[in-house]
C-alpha cells in the first residue's frame, strides 16, 4: 500500500514502519494519523509478523498533533457529530498501535511532543536516544490529554509521575524518562533504531503464539480498566476545543507569548 508519508519494509519476521512528513516535525496531521492507523491495520491479519518497529525520522519523533492542520477550521465550525467522529482519529489511532497482536517497539530521537507521546505509550517498548525528550503540553494550549492516554501513562509511571508529566508539563530528557519507567532503555544519540530493531529481531527468534499469548495477557493485566475510565476522553477533548482557555492557549503558542487563562 502506497503512503504520502508512512511506509513499511519487512524482514523477515520483523516489520518497520516509518513517518515522515519531510519538514523537520513530523507533526500528527489528520492524514498522517489515517496513515498510520491504515498501517497498523494491515498487520491484522498478519501471522507472520512478530514484531514491529515504529520510527519517525532520525532528528525527531514527532512534535504532536498538527495545529496548523487544514482541517482545523472544518472541526471549529463542524455540528457536534461531525466535531466526534473528527476528534475520535486520535484515540483509534492509539488504540490500533495497542491492540496489535505482534511486539511493537518506539524508536525516538528528538522532540517527542504530546499526541507523538500518545502514540509511543499505545505500544510496548521506547527506546530512547539520549537527546531526546518527551513532552506533554495540553493543559498549556487549554486542552485536555486524551486519545485514551492516561491509564497508560499511570501503568508506565504511576499516577504521581503521570501528573507531573501531564499538569506541570515538565519537559522530560529521556536520561529522566529512563528513570521513571516512561522509556525502557536509552542509547547514544541516533542509535534508538538500531536497539530498537535489535529488540525487534530477538522477539521474533521466539516462538510466535506464545509471544502474543503473553503480551495479550500482560497488557490486560496492566491496564485492564483503561478503556472503561477513558471512552468520554474525545468529547472531553471537543468540549475544552470550544472553550476560551484553548482559544488563549493555541494563540499564545502561535504568539510565542505566557498564555493568560481564566477558566471560561
Amino acid at each position: 500500500m502506497a503512503w504520502d508519508y508512512v511506509s513499511i519494509e519487512q524482514r523477515g519476521r520483523v516489520a518497520i514502519v516509518r513517518f515522515d512528513r519531510k519538514d523537520g516535525r513530523n507533526a500528527l496531521s489528520r492524514q498522517l494519523m489515517r496513515e498510520l492507523m491504515q498501517a497498523a491495520r494491515s498487520f491484522e491479519e498478519d501471522v507472520e509478523t512478530s514484531a514491529i518497529v515504529l520510527t519517525g525520522t532520525a532528528e525527531v519523533f514527532s512534535v504532536g498533533a498538527d495545529l496548523k492542520d487544514v482541517h482545523g477550521p472544518q472541526l471549529q465550525s463542524a455540528g457536534l457529530a461531525e466535531r466526534r467522529l473528527l476528534t475520535s482519529a486520535g484515540p483509534r489511532l492509539c488504540r490500533a498501535w495497542e491492540e496489535l497482536a505482534p511486539m511493537t517497539f518506539v524508536a525516538i530521537e528528538g522532540h517527542c511532543i504530546g499526541g507523538g507521546v500518545a502514540l509511543a505509550v499505545s505500544c510496548d517498548m521506547r527506546i530512547a536516544g539520549a537527546g531526546a525528550s518527551l513532552y506533554v503540553p495540553e493543559i498549556r494550549r487549554g486542552m485536555n490529554m486524551s486519545w485514551q492516554s492516561l491509564p497508560r501513562l499511570v501503568s508506565l509511571v504511576g499516577p504521581a509521575r503521570a501528573k507531573q508529566i501531564v499538569i506541570l508539563a515538565d519537559r522530560i530528557p529521556a536520561a529522566q524518562a529512563l528513570g521513571w519507567g516512561l522509556v525502557e532503555e536509552v542509547v547514544p544519540p541516533g542509535q534508538a533504531f538500531a536497539r530498537a530493531l535489535a529488540m525487534a529481531e530477538q522477539v521474533a527468534a521466539m516462538p510466535p503464539v506464545p509471544v502474543r499469548m503473553i503480551k495479550q495477557t500482560i497488557n490486560v493485566a496492566a491496564n485492564p480498566l483503561g478503556h472503561a475510565v477513558t471512552h468520554m476522553d474525545a468529547d472531553q477533548h471537543a468540549l475544552t476545543r470550544t472553550s476560551g482557555d484553548y482559544a488563549e492557549g493555541v494563540a499564545s503558542f502561535l504568539e510565542k507569548r505566557p498564555p493568560r487563562f481564566t477558566g471560561r
